[in-house]
């Protein structure tokens, strides 16, 4: 089954090197073609020709406007046939923006799977990611392999927009958890222990988590090349507060999160690691 392949960034760079790794004939479009080097993929001319090319295409892009832009655009996917093919979308779209995207995939004839992934990229690299499913359920059972290769987890919900809407509530707690952490591991500093200390014993008392686990080095090192980004984090929190507008749920910890990571644009480190925010304790 030929594979497509839209959206090259840290994460999706990670995804496609992992399906390529496991033996997928990837063909590859992303607006910077030269995110592409090194991946030994086909590297197509625009969107349509990845569907063209394609029975099954992936989608990682940063939002869903990228997504429905893609969809769109001159050279977009709708410019080609896309009927009886399959779009896996690992995006993290908004919960509601999303249902447009359903609604293009009945006119036009295709299985949409909207299936934001838990992880970032070295999981991504192993195929260790959580992976989250909605849409076509004779789909998803169809591509239950692709998951399989990329995920460690996979769950279905059946319902169009839950994947979206459950991917935004476990990123609640992962920049809760990041924000707690580099507070932490700044407040000790602060205190006169050594950061090397603070993070030994808080990785493996309080802090235990898979949060810790994934970033205690670049809090050691002060290395914030970026994995997942603060502005991604930032995204992903602000479509958590719409949602919650919409269900009328107060947000304490997750709205100071957001905060946090809002600093991180004025303060220009906004494409950097979201565990950047250590230097906002700093």
């Amino acid at each position: 089954m030929k594979t497509g392949f839209i959206g090259l960034g840290n994460l999706g760079k990670a995804l496609a090197e992992r399906l390529m790794d496991e033996g997928y004939d990837l063909t590859v479009w992303n607006r910077t073609i030269k995110k592409a080097d090194g991946l030994g993929a086909d590297i197509s001319v625009s969107p349509k020709e990845v569907a063209e090319k394609s029975d099954t295409i992936v989608l990682n892009l940063f939002d869903t406007d990228a997504v429905l832009d893609v969809f769109g655009m001159d050279g977009g996917l709708l410019d080609a046939d896309l009927k009886g093919k399959t779009i896996i979308d690992t995006s993290t779209n908004h919960y509601k923006e999303v249902l447009e995207v359903y609604e293009i995939a009945e006119a036009e004839g295709f299985s949409y799977l909207e299936a934001p992934v838990l992880g970032s990229v070295v999981p991504a690299k192993k195929g260790m990611l959580v992976v989250v499913v909605s849409g076509d359920e004779p789909a998803f059972n169809e591509h239950k392999a692709f998951f399989d290769t990329i995920g460690r987890d996979v769950f279905y919900l059946r319902e169009p927009g839950a994947a979206s809407r459950m991917k935004v509530i476990n990123n609640m707690l992962l920049g809760v958890f990041m924000t707690s952490i580099a507070e932490a591991v700044a407040f000790g500093e602060k205190a006169g222990l050594d950061k090397s200390d603070v993070i030994d014993v808080l990785s493996t008392g309080g802090g235990k988590s898979l949060v810790f686990d994934a970033k205690k080095q670049k809090l050691a090192d002060e290395d914030f090349s970026a994995h997942f980004s603060a502005s991604a984090i930032y995204k992903d929190l602000g479509y958590l507060q719409r949602l919650a507008e919409d269900v009328k749920m107060p947000l304490y910890t997750a709205g100071a999160a957001k905060e946090l990571y809002a600093e991180t644009f004025r303060r220009g480190l906004s494409e950097e690691d979201f565990s950047v925010v250590y230097k906002m304790f700093k």
